[in-house]
């Protein structure tokens, strides 16, 4: 075993195998945790963005952080009901891009999906910048280094998710719902203390900059609008659960919903009772914190929790930002190494990119949540929206069973959360949602162009039309000394002319095939019947979803079979018209090569294809 491979191993486990998928899968109380710690998470900072705006108006205006809240969690009540139905029509998972894609065409599933990856990744910056305030809340000290502290969470985060799926979610249990508890106790002391009559005198207010207008109310209501972000990750992490699969989601998505809105509710109410204002440095809930629990031990638990929960809720986004990139990449839309499990039953090729893409950010703002902020929410009300009006087209297409309420229910949700989509994106517009609004189309862009790439690639490389040739017996030999192994990924052009070029230069060739659980076999049997029927197809199974560890082997009891030192290993590969188009295919080739040269045997050798532009 390399270094590397020693040191992978070390980091993130033993590769397991595709049959343990099922194994893989969330009890309801850990798929809580990994699922909804973004939605639940959002009570650290919601009511705070609701204040930063009312506060404007001076201290008066912040009472009307109250009926904000309230409208917020009907609306929070809408989504819950929405997404619930959108649940049991695709009960193998209905994220936005799916439902939108299937019911309202391709361009708005695009769109929806282009929205919600910029949102997992603002999830990610924005809760591991949130979580850093809270712990330099407490520890001040620890100010300067908030950028590297956030860069080091997402780290740690990126780690433990790519260690696999039931592993993080033993790991975020216990700060979750530690969290949840906190919180609680939180307001069921606030609510003592008020009853008792044990209130502090209000703070002097701040004077007024601007007059409490209908403008500067929808403004607190879109920026507390962050408290609905990560609410349809259940319904995209549908297949996350144990079996049935989509009755626990549902289940959970109520829990999940019940347990935010009390939260969210019980915070706005003490902020206001307790005349709470935003100050810079300490966040709204460290504030409440200090006021109701002084400088005690429950007081610094309580911050402990909202900075790992915070932390913890990025675990969201890379729980549902690989899943959705699987799927984009699955119909073309982006490179096919996102499509492929690594070797924990993860889409790790989906965590890793995450992770550059967040930390950037962190990177670019400065660690700032107040920066990210405006970016935030825009694009999952966009989903939100599509989503909904697509389960509408579904429930007037499909006619099942009490159709009309479901879609009643889903009408309901895309016209109000079309509305808030409308209120975010004219009120946060200066403030940065241009940028999210004007990101949204490029990626689209970017999508079609990846499609085009590979639907060119794929038109260049089909065998359609392609005649069979009738190929002469292989005169026997005594003894074979120059045995070939041609390595084929999919029968096309170019693996069709690495079989020639092995015709010519060997005495016995043998192709070689690695299903890691993704081959049509009967297919790829067909095919190869009908062109290459004359060289013998050997189809090795991988259960750890590894090409080389096969190919390696494969090789070896050839070697040992013939006792030939000329035995050829023929890798067929194409090449791209532009260097940057590479990327967007796998580098299977380069590491297999890299594994056989490791061997000092065999004679490894490239037929390349060249591709038109």
């Amino acid at each position: 075993m390399s270094l590397y491979a020693e040191v992978k191993r070390l980091i993130i486990g033993k590769p397991l195998p595709t049959s343990a998928s099922n194994e893989e899968r969330l009890s309801n109380p850990a798929g809580l945790a990994v699922l909804s710690s973004d939605a639940l998470s959002s009570v650290a900072y919601a009511t705070e963005e609701i204040l930063l705006v009312l506060v404007m108006a001076g201290s008066g205006a912040l009472k009307v952080s109250l009926p904000i809240a309230a409208a917020i969690i009907a609306l929070l009540a809408v989504i819950i009901l929405s997404y619930r139905q959108t649940i049991k029509a695709y009960p193998k998972g209905g994220g936005a891009y799916i439902v939108a894609r299937e019911n309202l065409g391709i361009y708005p599933g695009l769109i929806a999906g282009a929205s919600l990856m910029i949102d997992y990744i603002l999830t990610v910056a924005v809760s591991i910048t949130a979580g850093t305030a809270a712990l330099t809340s407490a520890v001040p000290q620890l100010l300067p280094y908030k950028v590297e502290l956030c860069v080091l969470f997402i780290l740690v985060l990126m780690v433990a998710n790519l260690r696999g799926l039931r592993e993080s979610g033993r790991l975020f249990m216990l700060p979750t719902y530690a969290f949840i508890v906190s919180i609680f106790i939180l307001i069921a002391l606030g609510l003592f203390q008020q009853a008792t009559g044990a209130l502090p005198p209000p703070p002097e207010a701040p004077p007024a900059a601007e007059s409490l207008t209908l403008f500067l109310v929808l403004r607190a209501f879109a920026a507390g609008c962050t408290a609905l972000t990560g609410v349809e990750a259940i319904s995209d992490g549908v297949l996350a659960f144990q079996e049935p699969e989509w009755k626990n989601a549902r289940r959970t998505l109520l829990y999940m919903g019940l347990i935010l809105g009390c939260m969210f509710i019980g915070i706005t109410y003490l902020a206001n009772v307790y005349h709470v204002i935003p100050e810079e440095g300490q966040t709204t809930v460290s504030q409440i914190g200090r006021i109701i629990l002084g400088e005690s031990p429950l007081y610094y638990f309580l911050q402990f929790a909202t900075l790992l929960v915070l932390i913890l809720a990025a675990n969201t986004a890379f729980a549902d930002f690989p899943r959705l990139s699987y799927f984009l990449a699955r119909d073309g839309f982006l490179p096919r190494q996102l499509a492929l499990l690594g070797d924990r039953l993860v889409y790790s090729n989906g965590v890793l990119a995450l992770t550059v893409a967040a930390i950037a950010l962190v990177l670019i703002f400065g660690g700032q949540t107040n920066a990210l902020i405006p970016l935030y929410a825009v694009g999952v009300f966009t989903s939100f929206t599509l989503s909904q009006a697509g389960m509408v087209r579904y429930w007037l297409r499909e006619r099942t069973p009490n159709w009309v309420s479901s879609a009643f229910i889903n009408g309901v949700g895309a016209i109000v959360t079309g509305v808030v989509l409308g209120i975010i994106s004219v009120t946060k517009f200066l403030g940065g949602a241009w940028l999210v609004i004007l990101t949204v189309p490029l990626v689209v862009a970017l999508f079609f162009s990846i499609r085009r790439h590979y639907q060119s690639v794929a038109q260049q490389l089909s065998i359609q039309g392609i005649e069979p040739k009738v190929y002469p017996p292989r005169p026997e030999v005594d003894r074979i000394t120059h045995p070939v192994i041609v390595l084929v990924g999919a029968l096309h052009r170019g693996t069709m002319e690495a079989l020639d070029y092995a015709r010519a230069i060997a005495d016995e060739v043998v192709a070689v095939h690695v299903d890691i659980g993704t081959t049509n076999r009967t297919k790829l049997q067909e095919q190869w019947d009908r062109l290459e029927s004359d060289i013998p197809l050997i189809i090795l199974e991988s259960p750890y979803r590894s090409v080389v560890e096969p190919v390696v082997d494969f090789v070896h009891q050839i070697e040992q079979r013939y006792e030939s030192p000329h035995t050829t290993v023929v890798l067929p590969t194409f090449v791209t018209a532009h260097w940057w188009e590479g990327i967007l295919h796998n580098q299977t080739t380069l590491l297999i090569k890299t594994a056989l040269r490791a061997k000092k045997g065999p004679v490894v050798t490239s037929v390349q294809y060249f591709l038109q532009g």
